[in-house]
């Protein structure tokens, strides 16, 4: 198992924003082409991949990394977004929502824009669906939207898996009741009274409350380290590069990528651009999928849609830093689940369900 980890990022509150973000780094783009880095990250850079390289299975064969899934496009990402909450949902609301989700995954692809060979100027964003527990709770027009009303082993809202890239990363999408101009790339989850955030190439989940509260700010920054996941970016619970302190990968530390976020995505480009054909020429897609089809609902059954499909993927794909501990996973670590042959206690926490595929220390 390899990048599907739920990993619950415990964000520091307390540390005043305010004032933590007038400390921190302004993100700047260089522009550079090629691989050369300012010399005082040379040496964290490498430590961070020989880290991630030791530490993640299969990590240069794993094909579900946010890379992969614009490649796989041809230049944008899908998201269907699980409404895993009690409130009801405007029109304006979910506009917001699309145009959150567009600024913050510009602020990731601008450090790929002309750099060694990827073919993209932009990477358009578009939502094709929402999961909800009442279609009721979507409020007026919800054309160009499929509305799906599938739940989890859990009753929680879930995007038709059908239609999910995680669950068919072959690109397979004969059984996506919309076909494969409907698919979804990634979820946003956002869920009522969650804290922190998770991330992975399945997407990001974090809290309702938090997410709407920041829902027009420049930099939603836990959603920012959330995507920092899909693209195989690790967490730094247990350590920290040399000479870097304040970065949006280290929980609590950052309010905005930085300039050593924007490097370490360029080295997994560089390290992963040999497996697309780069040769072809391309052009980038600009127009929106959002309004492609008329709004329709689904209302699959989960039993016949998830439970076969979760089994085979779930063998191929976990969090990044699982441990051999004898001790038990660290905490935030996985613990359990379908297909788990990892420890299944705690050396820190309390190995917490989450669902029949995922339980994790907390």
């Amino acid at each position: 198992m390899h990048f599907s980890r739920l990993i619950q990022d415990s964000l520091v509150l307390g540390l005043g924003l305010a004032s933590l973000a007038a400390a921190m780094p302004k993100q700047i783009v260089a522009r550079q082409s090629t691989w050369n880095p300012p010399s005082n990250l040379v040496t964290p850079l490498q430590q961070v991949w020989d880290h991630e390289v030791a530490t993640y299975s299969n990590a240069l064969g794993f094909k579900n990394y946010g890379y992969d899934q614009v490649m796989a496009n041809g230049g944008y990402l899908n998201f269907c977004v699980r409404w895993d909450s009690s409130q009801n949902l405007s029109e304006a609301q979910r506009a917001q929502i699309l145009t959150a989700l567009q600024r913050s995954m510009k602020k990731w692809i601008d450090w790929l824009v002309g750099f060694d060979g990827f073919p993209y100027s932009s990477v358009p964003v578009n939502i094709v669906g929402y999961a909800v527990k009442s279609t009721s709770q979507l409020q007026g027009s919800t054309s160009g939207y499929d509305v799906y009303t599938t739940k989890d082993s859990g009753g929680i809202p879930e995007c038709d898996p059908r239609c999910g890239r995680f669950f068919h990363q072959d690109g397979n999408y004969g059984s996506c009741p919309g076909g494969a101009a409907r698919h979804y790339d990634q979820s946003l989850w956002l869920t009522d009274g969650f804290s922190g955030g998770a991330g992975g190439d399945w997407g990001q989940r974090i809290g309702t409350e938090y997410f709407l509260g920041a829902i027009n700010s420049e930099n939603i920054h836990i959603l920012l380290h959330e995507m920092g996941h899909t693209f195989a970016l690790d967490d730094f619970y247990d350590w920290t590069p040399t000479g870097v302190s304040n970065f949006i990968m280290l929980a609590g530390s950052s309010t905005v990528i930085t300039d050593f976020d924007g490097w370490m995505m360029r080295d997994w480009w560089r390290h992963l651009k040999s497996r697309y054909n780069l040769s072809t020429p391309t052009s980038t897609t600009t127009t929106s999928r959002t309004t492609t089809a008329a709004s329709t609902t689904r209302t699959t059954t989960p039993a016949t849609t998830t439970t076969a499909v979760r089994t085979t993927t779930t063998t191929t794909t976990t969090r990044a830093t699982t441990t051999g501990s004898s001790g038990g996973s660290p905490l935030y670590g996985q613990c359990g689940g379908t297909n788990w042959t990892g420890p299944t206690t705690c050396a820190q926490g309390t190995c917490t369900y989450s669902n029949a595929w995922y339980s994790q220390c907390l």
